[in-house]
C-alpha cells in the first residue's frame, strides 16, 4: 500500500515538474548546446556555420580583448557604483520611511521601468552631449568638457539604468530586518555605527549579493549603454557578439565568445555564493 502511494506521489510530481523541465531544456539547454557546436566549428566562407572540430575560435579570443577588458572592468565597478548608491535608498525605504509614505516611495523607485531603457538612454546621449551639460559647463567657463563617447559616460548609463534591479532586493533584506535587533544593539551600548556594521549589514546581506549577483551578470551581455553612451569606443563582449553574428557573420568566433561569457557568468554566481556564505556563516543565501 505504502509503495503504491508512493509511486502515485512521484507520478503526479513527474507530471507537476514535466513542463518546466521541457520548457528549460527547449530554451536553455538545447540553445547552448548549439552554440557549444557553433564554438567548435570554422565560418563558412559566406558568412556563418561551417561544419567542423576545432579550437581555433578559442584560440582566436585575445584578439577581442578590448571587450572582455572593457566588460570585466566596468561591470563591476558600475555594480559597486549601483550599490553604493542603492545601499541608503534601501535603507531610508525599509527602515525610515514612513509607512504611509513607503509604497509611493518604492513604485518611484520602479517608475523608471516603465520606460524603454533605449528612450532612456538617447535622453543621457542629449545630456551629455555637447548641447546638454558641456554646454552648460562652457557658460561658466569649464571649456572643452567631453562627457559622451567615454568610459565615465558608460558608467553613469549604467548607474542610472541598474539602480533599481540594486535597490529592491535589498529593499526587501532590510524590510525583513527585526526591529527588535536594533533596539536590543542600542540598549547594550552599541553605537549606530557598530549596529549598522555587526547587526543590519549582515542581516542584509542576501539582499546585497542577489543584487551584486543580478547587476553584474546582466552587465557582462550589455549592449545598449556601452553603443549609445561609449559611441563604439567603449566595447563590451556584447557589442562583440553583436558585430560577430550580424556584422562580420561569424557565427563559430561569435560561439567561442558566448560560451566564455556563460563561464564568466557562472564563476561571478559561485563566487558571489562563497562570499555570501562566508560573512553570513550559513549556506542559505539565495542569490537568483
Amino acid at each position: 500500500m505504502a509503495l503504491a502511494t508512493n509511486t502515485k506521489r512521484g507520478i503526479v510530481t513527474a507530471a507537476l515538474v514535466a513542463p518546466a523541465l521541457a520548457w528549460l531544456f527547449i530554451f536553455l539547454v538545447l540553445p547552448f548546446i548549439a552554440i557549444l557546436v557553433f564554438s567548435v566549428g570554422e565560418r563558412a566562407p559566406e558568412g556563418g556555420y561551417q561544419a567542423a572540430f576545432t579550437f581555433a575560435q578559442f584560440a582566436n579570443l585575445p584578439s577581442r580583448a578590448a571587450a572582455y577588458w572593457n566588460t570585466l572592468i566596468l561591470a563591476p565597478v558600475g555594480s559597486f557604483l549601483c550599490l553604493i548608491i542603492a545601499y541608503p535608498v534601501a535603507y531610508y525605504l525599509a527602515v525610515k520611511a514612513s509607512p504611509r509614505y513607503r509604497l509611493i516611495l518604492v513604485s518611484l523607485v520602479v517608475v523608471p521601468f516603465w520606460t524603454s531603457l533605449l528612450v532612456r538612454t538617447y535622453a543621457w546621449m542629449y545630456l551629455l552631449g555637447s548641447r546638454g551639460i558641456p554646454n552648460l559647463l562652457g557658460m561658466i567657463g569649464i571649456e572643452d568638457v567631453r562627457i559622451l563617447n567615454t568610459p565615465g559616460a558608460v558608467l553613469l548609463g549604467i548607474v542610472y539604468g541598474y539602480l533599481p534591479l540594486m535597490i529592491m532586493p535589498i529593499y526587501v533584506s532590510l524590510e525583513k530586518l527585526d526591529r527588535r535587533l536594533l533596539e536590543a544593539s542600542a540598549d547594550l551600548g552599541a553605537k549606530p555605527v557598530s549596529t549598522f556594521f555587526s547587526v543590519t549589514l549582515p542581516l542584509s546581506l542576501p539582499g546585497v549579493m542577489t543584487g551584486l549577483a543580478l547587476v553584474t551578470i546582466l552587465l557582462l551581455g550589455e549592449y545598449l549603454i556601452p553603443q549609445l553612451l561609449g559611441g563604439g569606443k567603449v566595447f563590451f563582449i556584447g557589442n562583440a557578439l553583436v558585430d560577430l553574428f550580424l556584422q562580420s557573420r561569424n557565427w563559430p568566433f561569435g560561439s567561442a565568445i558566448a560560451v566564455t561569457l556563460v563561464v564568466v557568468v557562472v564563476l561571478v554566481l559561485l563566487i558571489a555564493m562563497r562570499i555570501a556564505w562566508r560573512i553570513a556563516g550559513t549556506k542559505q543565501v539565495d542569490l537568483v
